[in-house]
């Protein structure tokens, strides 16, 4: 099993090699609470893989793989009962779009945060995603350049996690 070990200098190891991330503006929190933009510490699954295919091909990854559509989103809404889940757009409630002209959300791995089962308000949508060509911080997610993500991608087994240390 190959895991991901993310540090709060904003390095991430990966078998024998070592990858520069983006964390969240609010740096690793051990608490972690929906909005605060931390990124949280701790041990999580590796759910699956999402991309967009009209601008990414199906990438190498041992984790099961769907496409975003247009629609899709992911309910950020602690008080509604599909927080922390997908969703289907237009939604009612306070949601993300997982189709995005920014390209963040091009390349998406689903981290199991809060989903098994979701608590309110223990944060939603954290997930391995591409970071912006600024390298801004994340709301608590982990960003990596386009290269290294598919990189990572090619090298996950199905036991794979992130390990985010406090």
């Amino acid at each position: 099993m190959t895991d991901l070990v993310v540090s709060a200098d904003g390095r991430c190891r990966f078998g024998a090699r070592t990858f520069r991330c983006v964390l969240g503006r609010g740096g690793i929190v051990v608490d972690k609470r929906e909005g605060d933009g931390g990124t949280p510490a701790g041990t999580w699954p590796l759910r699956r893989l999402l991309f967009r295919p009209d601008r990414e091909p199906e990438p190498v990854c041992a984790l099961p793989s769907t496409p975003i559509a247009e629609r899709d989103g992911w309910c950020d809404d602690p008080g509604h009962p599909d927080y922390n889940r997908p969703v289907r757009l237009p939604f009612g409630a306070r949601r993300e779009a997982m189709w995005r002209d920014d390209r963040l959300y091009d390349l998406v791995v689903v981290v199991g945060h809060n989903d098994d089962p979701p608590l309110p308000g223990g944060g939603s949508a954290i997930f391995l995603h591409l970071a912006r060509e600024d390298r801004a911080p994340t709301a608590g997610c982990v960003a990596f350049d386009r290269g290294d993500l598919l990189e990572i991608l090619a090298g996950l087994d199905a036991g794979s996690r992130l390990i985010v240390e406090a």
